[in-house]
């Protein structure tokens, strides 16, 4: 993994290390909102069958 790392860092052509990290900022974000999103209607779904069911 660290010779990856260094070989990102060292390369002169292509991508640079901040795109990358850039890149994988978005990503993230990305992941997280969907998850919340559906985290909160999942968890709405449960409530509504949780209060039929009573």
């Amino acid at each position: 993994m660290t010779m990856l790392v260094c070989r990102l860092w060292k390369a002169e052509e292509g991508e640079d290390i901040a795109e990358y990290a850039v890149m994988l900022a978005v990503i993230l974000v990305i992941v997280i909102g969907t998850v919340r999103l559906i985290g909160t209607n999942t968890n709405n779904a449960f409530s509504s069958v949780a209060s039929t069911m009573q």
